[in-house]
């Protein structure tokens, strides 16, 4: 299994470059960032800081959108941090939750999504695209390749997926759940005459490693802010289409205030029980983590991505390093049958 961690740009510049190198050092080989423009800082230059103060650690935004920032602007940034850091920069993207909401819009539909991912890719690694009646092409980028990961978790979204991506982003850490998100990028892939196991799967979340009560309350915001997409889905199919283990906890959810979006003791999860926090989180002491980490990897996942924003950052970076990935180093993801 290999290992990320995302941070949210509220954080000081410099501390997201120190924060990535004890990273590495401590075996994490992704580096991931939010991005929502609005609520905290431009994720860019922190992930500039981040690729000067790594070597090898694979680094990109974990998720930007079609819509915040017109694709030619996206490609052309990317392709440039491609120079910078040797080809170690991945796409990761989706329709737009946060970032766009708090503008007063929706998240992009599917179909932009995927067109717009496309034009993107195809820009940062030099090709010829034409889009919006234009023939563009970045002269300069670099041939090398743009891994793409999307974010998503619907039927729909993960169709999406299967079909054009390296990798998926579930922001879950329910072994059941995830293995529904697997199913479902099987079927997409076969249906697209693709290998599924072509597809790395992530899972993105929460985690904390502590006394349960206290890795509970750190984490609790995550499956607040895994509501905002259950609620978009249940609209989209209804209950029946979808796991009860997914929609029955937000029955208590009453709005969200996205000015507390990913932060440690939000309002916006007063509806969240334990049992929510420990199906969509990793809590607990070391030996928990492993445990459910290995359910992770029995579900297909490939990357274990840790959302380190819930406090005490170095030193959750250096347990991991010292207990939990060491364990884990020779644990396969399960193919995608």
């Amino acid at each position: 299994m290999e290992f990320g961690f995302t941070l949210k740009p509220d954080v000081a510049l410099e501390r997201a470059a120190s924060l990535a190198r004890l990273a590495e050092e401590q075996g994490f080989t992704y580096g991931w960032i939010f991005d929502s423009h609005v609520l905290w800082k431009e994720p860019y230059v922190p992930l500039t800081l981040m690729a000067q103060a790594t070597k090898r650690m694979r680094l990109g935004t974990c998720v930007t959108n079609p819509a915040t920032r017109e694709p030619s602007v996206t490609a052309s940034t990317l392709a440039t941090l491609q120079l910078l850091s040797g080809g170690r920069f991945d796409l990761g993207i989706g329709r737009g939750d946060s970032a766009r909401r708090v503008l007063g819009k929706p998240p992009t539909t599917l179909a932009v999504l995927e067109e717009t991912t496309k034009v993107i890719r195809d820009l940062a690694e030099g090709k010829s695209v034409t889009y919006e009646d234009a023939t563009i092409r970045l002269d300069w980028a670099p041939k090398g390749r743009l891994p793409v990961w999307i974010a998503g978790y619907g039927p729909k979204a993960l169709e999406v997926t299967a079909r054009i991506a390296d990798g998926a982003i579930i922001q879950l850490a329910d072994p059941s759940l995830v293995g529904w998100c697997v199913g479902l990028i099987r079927d997409g892939a076969k249906k697209a005459g693709r290998d599924p196991n072509e597809i790395a799967i992530m899972a993105a979340a929460a985690a904390y490693v502590g006394p349960r009560s206290v890795a509970l309350e750190r984490t609790r915001w995550f499956p607040a802010l895994v509501s905002n997409h259950v609620v978009d889905l249940v609209r989209r199919y209804g209950e029946t289409g979808l796991p009860k283990d997914l929609t029955a906890y937000v029955k208590g959810r009453r709005g969200y205030d996205y000015q507390h979006h990913a932060e440690v003791g939000s309002s916006n999860a007063a509806f969240v029980d334990d049992e929510s926090v420990e199906r969509f989180c990793v809590v607990g002491e070391a030996d928990a983590h492993i445990r459910k980490l290995r359910e992770l990897a029995r579900a297909g996942v490939r990357q274990f991505n840790v959302y380190l924003m819930n406090g005490d950052e170095e030193a959750q970076l250096r347990i991991y390093g010292e207990k939990i990935i060491p364990a884990l180093s020779r644990v396969a993801a399960a193919a995608i049958a």
